[in-house]
C-alpha cells in the first residue's frame, strides 16, 4: 500500500512541475545573462551524461570499442547525418573493434 501511495505522490509531483513550466512562464522573466547560463548548462550536463554513458560500465572503464563509437556517432552529428546513419555507423563501429578483439 506504501509503493501505491508514494507512486501516486510522485506522479502527481511530476505532473505539477510539467505544468509549473508553460504556467509560469508568462510571469516569470530572466535576464538575459541567466538565460544564457542556462543554455550553457544544459550543453554541460548533457555532455556528462555521454561522458559517463561512453565511458563507463559496472564502475570500471568500459573499454575502447564504446567510446569509439560513440566519437563515430558524434562526429557524424556533428557533420549533420542523418539521425539513422549516426546510430548505425556508431553501432558498427563498436561492433566491429569487438570483433577485433579490442575490449
Amino acid at each position: 500500500m506504501t509503493l501505491v501511495l508514494f507512486t501516486f505522490i510522485l506522479g502527481a509531483g511530476t505532473f505539477a512541475l510539467r505544468l509549473a513550466g508553460p504556467a509560469l512562464r508568462s510571469r516569470v522573466v530572466l535576464s538575459p545573462r541567466v538565460e544564457k547560463l542556462m543554455t550553457v548548462a544544459v550543453v554541460v550536463l548533457f555532455a556528462a551524461l555521454v561522458a559517463t554513458s561512453a565511458l563507463i560500465q559496472n564502475h570500471a572503464f568500459a573499454g575502447i570499442a564504446r567510446p569509439a563509437g560513440v566519437a563515430v556517432g558524434g562526429i557524424l552529428a556533428w557533420r549533420k547525418a542523418p539521425f539513422v546513419v549516426v546510430v548505425i555507423a556508431a553501432a558498427a563501429t563498436a561492433a566491429l573493434l569487438r570483433l577485433a578483439g579490442v575490449p
